[in-house]
């Protein structure tokens, strides 16, 4: 299973070209499971709301709609992902949305895709997949 971050997910449902060939070809593999973190929703609401994301029906339609994914996991946060994603080896990513997306991958002992530079370049996480340089 591969956790999607938050931008891999919307680029992926909205078939972004920012999506490269290699994350292509992961999101096509018919054998692969993928999964996203409840907080990808949230922060997919507060985008929409900051007008730093603009989807092609309502928020919730939106989730709704790429929920329904086949092959796609939605991960509830628990308690033990919110302390994890507290304790996260330094230095990590600031940023408290994708700490809990990291926490969350390292919780469940899966692979997470992305492509934030600060989250591949931080040691302490699976990734799907490392561009080339």
């Amino acid at each position: 299973m591969i956790l999607l971050d938050t931008h891999i997910w919307v680029w992926w449902e909205s078939d972004s070209i920012r999506l490269t060939r290699q994350y292509r070809e992961i999101l096509n593999n018919p054998e692969e499971q993928f999964a996203v973190s409840i907080i990808s929703c949230w922060e997919i609401a507060k985008l929409v709301q900051y007008g730093r994301l603009d989807l092609d029906r309502s928020v919730n339609l939106w989730i709704e709609s790429a929920l329904a994914r086949p092959g796609l996991e939605l991960l509830p946060l628990s308690p033990s992902i919110v302390v994890e994603s507290t304790q996260l080896p330094e230095p990590c990513h600031r940023d408290p949305a994708d700490q809990l997306i990291i926490a969350t991958a390292r919780m469940h002992g899966i692979r997470l895709l992305t492509a934030d530079s600060k989250i591949l370049n931080y040691p302490n996480v699976l990734l799907a997949l490392r561009e080339p340089a």
